[in-house]
């Protein structure tokens, strides 16, 4: 019996949920015990290889290439008496004259792409 105020709902007949195909790709314990090891081996091996070869590279892209390369660090020091009206220093590290420019670095941008000039040092007119 029906309880007052209240009227009984129909259900409606629920349609059968088809079965998804089976794609046959199963992964068993065994298969992880091969395939974990195998890609933590392949991961680091690329890690490792990735920084040998940066750092096989890192020779190549140094800025001197022959400028008192026995020495820790260049160093030109100058006195602005000394200097005159102008002076014009390298900044490339292609000048036969280092550390003046020779305007080795015009040939040093059309063989790179680079923009590198001069350091031009001038005293102001008074």
């Amino acid at each position: 019996m029906a309880s007052p105020g209240f009227t009984a709902v129909k259900q409606l007949p629920v349609p059968p949920v088809p079965a998804l195909p089976s794609t046959g790709f199963r992964l068993s314990k065994e298969h992880l015990i091969v395939a974990v090891p195998v890609a933590l081996i392949s991961a680091v091996g690329g890690f490792l290889l990735a920084r040998y070869l940066s750092g096989r590279s890192f020779k190549k892209s140094q800025v001197n290439v022959s400028i008192s390369k026995d020495s820790p660090k260049v160093v030109h020091s100058f006195d602005m008496e000394d200097i005159g009206t102008k002076a014009v220093y390298c900044r490339c590290w292609r000048s036969k004259k280092f550390p003046l420019c020779d305007g080795s670095h015009t040939k040093h941008n059309e063989e790179t792409g680079d923009n590198v000039g001069p350091l031009i040092i001038k005293k102001k007119d008074a």
